[in-house]
């Protein structure tokens, strides 16, 4: 199966090469904005035409290499709003896990992978408010509530795809002006470590803990691109360019990839 896996890789649509720098800049983009690029790592290998049964273990592994760093040095920094973090977080993670083991046909999860990809840069596109209150203050009880239950479904989803979900998360808690943008960065980055977690414990009950050696053998290439890639741009990134910039960019460049793996069905 690992042979088939890297075969499928280098006679898919993209090549191994190929994906090994679209990698390295997608997880540049995304640690910059503070996500790990499950989504996108998921529709590029599925262009490649690796089995999507075996995608979501290869993406979850590296949004964990991506985001681990992030989320340690936002909690050093006192940055992360531990309170309302660990309580969107705390909802979210056991509803990843059921997606994860949740089986679904191959077309219907490209299909709703590229769906959600589309959907995720729309919402990077929305514009950014600014919040005048404190931690998860800026909401007020109504945005409060609304970002409480919308954790569970954007968990949901996020273990069913094989993603962390910070990318829906963080537009819409700019949206209620949940917090200021860094506290908001931090936020996403734990959702995305927790729910990776628990969305790759689904998966692979679900399939088999043997996928995990696979993943592991065949995607330790991308997943040194990721680590250099998501340590360019947390550290970098946003020193060079202003962080409207990145976010369109990333925008743009989840739109691409939603909107070729929907096309290629």
């Amino acid at each position: 199966m690992p042979r088939r896996s890297r075969r499928a890789c280098r006679s898919g649509r993209i090549g191994f090469a190929a994906l090994l720098a679209a990698f390295c800049v997608t997880a540049l983009l995304y640690a910059s904005v503070g996500f790990g690029g499950g989504s996108t790592y998921s529709a590029l290998l599925a262009l490649s035409g690796m089995d999507y049964r075996l995608l979501p273990v290869v993406s979850l592994l590296c949004n964990l290499v991506v985001v681990s760093g992030g989320t340690i040095r936002f909690a050093r920094a006192g940055i992360t709003p531990w309170r309302g973090a660990l309580l969107l977080t705390g909802i979210a993670a056991p509803a990843a896990l059921l997606g994860g083991l949740t089986p679904i046909a191959e077309r219907a999860f490209l299909m709703l992978l590229g769906a959600s990809l589309c959907v995720a840069g729309a919402l990077l596109l929305l514009p950014r408010r600014k919040v005048t209150a404190g931690p998860g203050g800026g909401a007020g009880a109504r945005g409060g509530r609304a970002m409480l239950l919308a954790a569970a479904p954007l968990g949901y989803l996020a273990g069913l795809v094989g993603i962390g979900g910070g990318i829906f998360l963080a537009p819409l808690l700019h949206l209620v002006r949940w917090d200021g943008p860094r506290a908001i960065a931090a936020t996403a980055s734990l959702f995305i470590l927790v729910n990776s977690l628990f969305g790759l414990t689904g998966q692979l009950a679900k399939n088999g803990t043997g996928l995990l050696g696979e993943a592991a053998g065949t995607g330790l290439p991308l997943m040194l691109a990721v680590v250099i890639g998501g340590q360019i741009g947390s550290l970098f990134a946003v020193r060079l360019f202003k962080p409207q910039l990145i976010a369109w960019l990333t925008a743009a460049l989840t739109l691409f990839v939603g909107v070729r793996l929907l096309l290629g069905l």
